[in-house]
């Protein structure tokens, strides 16, 4: 890693990374616009809607997206009205890829649909701009007193796009604002925060610049929400990254009279707990690829891709950037060689701590610390030091009581939700939202996201009859053939994606698989959303299972030991839980949401766990340091005390950045935020400053079994 921080190499990484960044930013723009927000783009090609989806492409427009147009006047329809619904479909006619269905209009004449079928178009924006168009000509054909909105899966599509695009450049000044204003106050210099900024802002670019590639060249899925997520990530671990490697690089240069030498070594020392820590989220990430959802299959990669960017940007960049700066880019607090807080004070931990100072202070200067002074077991002075001797007087006490409570908050899972419907998760009032309480409030609510039936000819007149036994069909199927095969356009009876209308397809499906010789699939918007919640608790029993497999390995490996890496999974998923039942009641009974997404609980069990290890994987790595050379108990004492603050501004600044996801007016994405952020401040604050501490001086020297740390020296008992 010398090369990096030589006196010409340096400069050579930091114009390599200008270069990138000029290169690659104008494909990182374009992110918006690779995006596929539709439920139907998520699904693997085996489920049963995605089957339909390409058996649909054989009739006449069947590759299209429904919208649902609705006109509706509360005192009833009148000529002017249905003249202008004539008129409407008339000038709908260029955006329809096939034959308008309507006007329809209700028992009560107060509202009338059209169903228009859309061309399916991998551009997102364009898409969205083509459905603009059409409601900006039924509002203007629209007679005054009626009102007109356009809903259905076309709408909702196009609603939830605008929002992601529309909040894309928000998101980015307040995640960077959020950055820029923590380092701030972590730093306290006028300079020194703008060196790590501009390096995860390089990172967030490169990332997003080869997802946007991989997006259109490649297949990867990538949706709003991941798109929100890789920003965040980037940001969040990356700041991370730096805090770790500047603290470092702060405490060698009061050891090293050269800064350069100093920044070898802090990397030396600092870099693979970083790249343990981020190929452990990379790893994690990558699991996501063996889900069924080509969603969780699409963040997997992005996830990975963006923590691989900031390690990357964070331990090149960065130290070249530092060490061509030099030491004064601190002031006005600029590092001192032979600069050291306190000793830490070890007169009260009793004999065997004292003795085992001594011997550390007497010790032989290790290999490549020439400049190292007996100040090398100094500890930071204040709280941290405070809290590892509050902790040491009864530590079982403390990770009995800290377990207890991290459980009552775990209590709140009772109360989870997962059953939120696709038009409840805007946050703010969508005309594709009006648009469905329109048709709901005259038609059965079916009306404005069809069911779609394909079965053989020759079995029509078995499979219609099964549709209309079927208790929550509403009406008789409409039918279109082309050649062997039949379509049936189906209306349920309950709003689309509610408990009644997943049991109603569930009951279609069951029905006419039964009709002999139909091969009969049953699709639309609602089965698709049925497949989703389907595919992802699928892929919450095979992807947890998984990630905790994989961390323990990766723990195992780092840490030489197994009892360690068994209580630091333990943790992190008692962590989890935490985090999740606290976030579960304050959705409910704070923030008022009407229900979770289906995948919220295996996207924070994926960021808590690979994410919350890191924390313990910086704590660990320093105890594992300071064991093999004071001892296990003073080691844990020493590393809490050292490390304290630059973790805990670490957790700080990955909550705050994950908190930035609250801002957007969708409801899943608000979540992800929240509980990701609360959890990361309780895997902070308590697991890795309360919890894992308590157990480590509870277990002593034990931790580290089966390693050499686990038996103790000859001549102690």
């Amino acid at each position: 890693m010398s090369w990096m921080v030589g006196r010409r190499s340096a400069w050579a990484v930091i114009a390599f990374w200008i270069i990138v960044a000029a290169a690659i930013s104008p494909l990182a723009f374009q992110l918006p616009h690779a995006q596929k927000n539709d439920a139907s783009a998520f699904l693997s090609s085996d489920a049963e809607s995605t089957r339909l989806l390409a058996a649909q492409r054989g009739f006449p427009g069947g590759d299209a997206v429904p919208a649902v147009l609705a006109m509706t006047r509360p005192g009833g329809l009148n000529a002017a009205d249905r003249a202008a619904a004539d008129s409407i479909r008339t000038a709908m006619r260029r955006f329809a890829s096939g034959q308008i269905l309507g006007p329809i209009v209700s028992s009560n004449g107060r509202t009338l649909v059209l169903i228009i079928g859309l061309t399916q178009i991998d551009d997102a924006s364009r898409f969205t701009d083509e459905l603009s168009e059409m409601r900006d000509i039924a509002r203007s054909l629209a007679p005054p007193g009626a009102e007109v909105a356009i809903t259905g899966p076309a709408g909702l599509i196009a609603d939830t796009y605008h929002l992601f695009s529309s909040i894309e450049s928000l998101l980015l000044l307040v995640t960077a604002g959020i950055v820029a204003v923590i380092l701030l106050l972590v730093y306290r210099s006028p300079l020194l925060w703008l060196v790590p900024l501009i390096s995860v802002s390089i990172a967030d670019q490169t990332a997003s610049g080869i997802v946007t590639l991989l997006a259109r060249h490649a297949g990867l899925t990538v949706n709003g929400q991941s798109s929100g997520i890789l920003r965040v990530l980037v940001f969040g671990a990356g700041t991370d990254y730096a805090l770790l490697l500047i603290a470092r690089y702060r405490e060698e240069l009061t050891r090293h009279r050269d800064s350069r030498q100093a920044m070898i070594e802090a990397i030396r020392r600092a870099g693979p707990a970083i790249v343990a820590s981020a190929g452990t989220v990379i790893i994690g990430m990558l699991c996501l690829l063996f889900g069924a959802l080509a969603s969780n299959r699409g963040l997997g990669p992005v996830g990975a891709i963006g923590i691989l960017a900031a390690v990357i940007t964070m331990t090149t960049l960065l130290p070249a950037a530092l060490t061509v700066c030099g030491p004064t880019l601190f002031w006005p607090r600029v590092p001192r060689f032979g600069e050291h807080p306190p000793v830490l004070d070890v007169a009260r931990r009793g004999p065997a701590a004292r003795s085992a100072h001594a011997a550390a202070l007497a010790a032989p200067t290790l290999p490549g610390h020439e400049d190292l002074t007996e100040f090398d077991l100094a500890a930071e002075p204040g709280r941290w030091v405070r809290i590892g001797a509050a902790i040491d007087r009864r530590p079982r006490a403390v990770w009995v009581v800290t377990s207890l409570l991290l459980g009552g908050l775990a209590v709140g899972l009772l109360t989870m939700d997962t059953s939120l419907r696709e038009d409840q998760g805007f946050r703010s009032g969508v005309e594709s939202v009006r648009g469905i309480e329109m048709v709901s409030a005259d038609f059965p609510p079916g009306v404005a996201s069809p069911t779609y039936i394909i079965a053989n000819a020759s079995a029509t007149t078995a499979v219609q009859a099964a549709i209309r036994a079927t208790p929550g069909v509403a009406g008789v199927p409409q039918t279109a053939r082309a050649g062997s095969r039949v379509l049936f356009l189906v209306v349920l009876r309950d709003r689309p994606d509610s408990a009644e209308s997943f049991d109603a397809v569930r009951d279609l499906r069951a029905r006419v698989h039964r009709v002999p010789g139909s091969q009969a699939l049953v699709g639309g918007n609602t089965a698709v959303n049925l497949d989703v919640r389907d595919a992802a608790d699928r892929d919450r029993m095979v992807i947890i299972p998984l990630v905790l497999a994989v961390v323990f390995a990766v723990l195992i490996f780092l840490l030489r030991a197994i009892v360690a890496p068994l209580l630091l999974i333990a943790t992190v998923v008692l962590s989890f839980l935490a985090a999740l039942g606290a976030s579960a009641v304050a959705f409910r009974w704070l923030f008022g949401f009407p229900g979770s997404d289906p995948s919220l609980p295996l996207f924070a069990f994926i960021f808590l766990v690979a994410l919350g290890v890191d924390y313990n994987i910086f704590l660990m790595t320093r105890v594992r340091e300071e064991a093999h050379r004071i001892g296990p108990r003073p080691g844990v004492l020493h590393a809490l005390a050292v490390t304290g603050g630059v973790i805990t501004s670490a957790g700080i600044v990955l909550a705050a950045t994950f908190s930035a996801l609250i801002i957007y007016p969708l409801i899943q994405l608000a979540e992800v935020g929240f509980v990701v952020a609360f959890g990361v401040l309780i895997d902070t604050l308590v697991v890795r400053s309360v919890l894992v501490p308590a157990l480590s001086l509870d277990i002593g020297r034990r931790i580290w079994w089966p390693g050499r740390l686990a038996s103790p020296p000859r001549g102690e008992i």
